[in-house]
């Protein structure tokens, strides 16, 4: 069993940034690839990021490359989402997320997920 808790939203203006934190209670945390996704008002969830058990493979949303950096400290069993050159359409509920099986990058394939943190990016 693995609970998340996710931190660090806010209100930020456009091409500002912001850091988002999950902190997982488990000792089996360090076994699971991580992720993070988001859900946009009116829109379905969709996928933002993932990182696997090591740290070493790293997986971004086409909407996200180049702009958002996903890492972890299994140590204190966190998981980081820095998030810079933000534009309005990154507004969401952003959700942390231990996958259990399946393609990163598919909803479905996430089995604990965190309460959400709100993200609003005003232009």
């Amino acid at each position: 069993q693995v609970q998340l808790v996710e931190s660090g939203g806010g209100l930020v203006q456009a091409g500002g940034s912001l850091r988002l934190s999950c902190v997982a209670s488990g000792r089996t945390f360090s076994r699971y690839t991580m992720g993070w996704l988001r859900q946009a008002p009116g829109k379905e969830r969709e996928f933002v990021a993932a990182l696997g058990w090591s740290g070493g493979v790293t997986y971004y949303g086409d909407s996200v490359k180049g702009r958002f950096t996903i890492s972890r400290d299994n140590v204190k069993n966190i998981v980081y989402l820095q998030m810079n050159s933000l534009k309005p359409e990154d507004t969401a509920v952003y959700y942390c997320a231990a996958r259990f099986s399946g393609d990163y990058d598919n909803i479905a394939s996430y089995g604990y997920w965190g309460q959400g943190t709100h993200v609003t990016v005003s232009s």
